[in-house]
């Protein structure tokens, strides 16, 4: 009986060695990370201040000059799109979508340098990440739960409240002081599972994307090369990507799981498989290496895989430095969509009163408008007397639906939309587009302190100048 516990002992005294010493080859074959920190500059401090001062400007040209119009006109009805100030103040956010378990997560921990922390992402060969999770900085380590995440008003989540509870039950937060998400945001998504239908996640799955794509700086699709199968949610995907190529990285992970000659038949099938789903003259940037802690396998292109995780780390510095410009530009682009959704209205509105007669039925005239707008030549018109490109001009059948929630009474014309204190919203805004947002880019790429215009100086049309009175 003494043998017995003695032969047990060795034996668990032979197997605590044997775990140590695995665990202690793991740590030897742990990644070099230098090459992280240095490509994305995190050592380097950044011009905090002008950053912020150029962000003030653009907040106060979006309230002055392009939100008065939008309220006026009611464009949130009609691209349910409102931009809040959580949204212009946001960090550049970074989305990761892909099928289970190809690696998303474990690409977030080994970029931010979370594994064998507790607060790492989990992560296993199974579908393990079930919620979205925005991973965030703050003052300290900490979960938010995504009601929380939907009730500040100061972050730029709050319209997932649209989603209803169910969502935000599968929404988490987390934040964490870290240099990397001084810069930027990441979000994690719930692995794609082809035999799953929309309906058993018990929210709007496809929709929820779509929200987190519209307002994504970067989308890294991320493949496993033993799981190239494309199926229905993934054409869905794809499909809810069109028009944000520029945007789209393909990441082949783990790419050290296979020899070379594999991995060049893999790279092609993975382009044979995508090339009906991204139907663009130039296809999007694909990476191949592996995204995780530990060193890379024997015998494999090792040199290859370094090259391309410091190429994809670039790419992801570029995104980070370009963020102010590409924040003029969206609310820019915004501006020009809210102007034009402004002389849609107006020329629907002139247009009616121009039919109207004392014995006409008003549903009936305006029902003649809508339904054939172009027998009153009202797009034509826009593209005559105003620099708007057809290219930009929104879908007609929408006016048909935007008007029956809203009567077109309820609008007033542009030219009555003039206050001797807050000035002209059309001129307003048409400045915002051609001076003041353009001075602003500028001054952002010269690297000058963003400084007042001249409107602002008198607080852009609030308190002008009375050119009655004597001084």
């Amino acid at each position: 009986m003494k043998g017995t516990v003695w032969i047990c002992c060795f034996l668990s005294l032979l197997l605590l060695q044997a775990t140590a010493e695995e665990e202690e080859d793991l740590t030897s074959v742990l990644r070099d990370r230098t090459h992280i920190d240095e490509t994305l500059r995190l050592a380097t401090e950044e011009k905090a201040a002008d950053y912020a001062a150029a962000l003030q400007r653009l907040r106060k040209i979006y309230h002055t000059s392009i939100k008065p119009m939008e309220q006026a006109y009611k464009y949130n009805e009609l691209r349910q799109h409102e931009i809040s100030d959580g949204e212009i103040t946001s960090k550049p956010m970074v989305l990761f979508l892909g099928p289970w378990s190809v690696g998303k997560s474990s690409m977030i921990n080994y970029l931010l340098g979370l594994n064998d922390s507790p607060y790492q992402l989990y992560t296993g060969a199974e579908p393990t990440t079930s919620e979205f999770t925005v991973i965030m900085h703050g003052e300290k380590i900490r979960s938010v739960e995504g009601i929380v995440m939907a009730a500040d008003s100061s972050r730029s989540f709050s319209p997932l409240e649209k989603f209803g509870q169910n969502f935000l039950e599968k929404l988490i937060g987390i934040e964490m002081p870290h240099k990397l998400l001084e810069r930027v945001t990441f979000v994690d998504t719930p692995g794609i599972i082809e035999n799953r239908k929309q309906q058993e996640r018990g929210y709007p799955f496809n929709d929820v994307c779509q929200w987190f794509i519209d307002r994504a700086d970067l989308i890294f699709v991320v493949f496993d090369p033993t799981k190239l199968d494309v199926g229905l949610e993934l054409e869905m995907l794809f499909r809810q990507l069109k028009g944000r190529e520029s945007q789209i990285r393909i990441i082949l992970n783990k790419a050290d799981n296979l020899v070379t000659q594999d991995l060049m038949r893999v790279y092609g099938a993975l382009f044979w498989s995508l090339a009906p789903l991204i139907n663009v003259t130039e296809p999007p940037r694909v990476y191949v290496s592996s995204f995780w802690p530990y060193d890379y396998a024997p015998d494999t292109s090792r040199e290859l895989f370094k090259r391309e995780e410091i190429s994809l780390l670039e790419d992801l510095n570029q995104v980070i430095e370009n963020r102010m410009e590409n924040k003029i530009a969206f609310i820019r682009q915004h501006g020009i969509r809210v102007r034009i959704h402004g002389l849609l209205v107006d020329r629907y509105v002139q247009t009616f009163k121009e039919k109207m007669s004392f014995f006409s039925d008003p549903e009936l005239v305006f029902k003649e408008i809508v339904d054939d707008p172009d027998k009153f030549y009202i797009f034509k018109s826009i593209l005559a007397k105003t620099n708007v490109s057809k290219f930009d001009l929104p879908n007609r059948d929408a006016y048909r639906d935007f008007f029956g929630i809203n009567p077109v009474t309820n609008f007033k014309p542009l030219s009555a939309q003039c206050s001797y204190m807050g000035g002209c919203l059309l001129e307003k805004i048409e400045r915002a587009i051609t001076n003041e947002l353009p001075a602003l880019l500028s001054s952002i790429n010269s690297g000058k302190q963003p400084g007042l215009s001249s409107c602002e100086a008198t607080g852009c049309g609030e308190k002008p100048k009375n050119r009655y009175r004597k001084n």
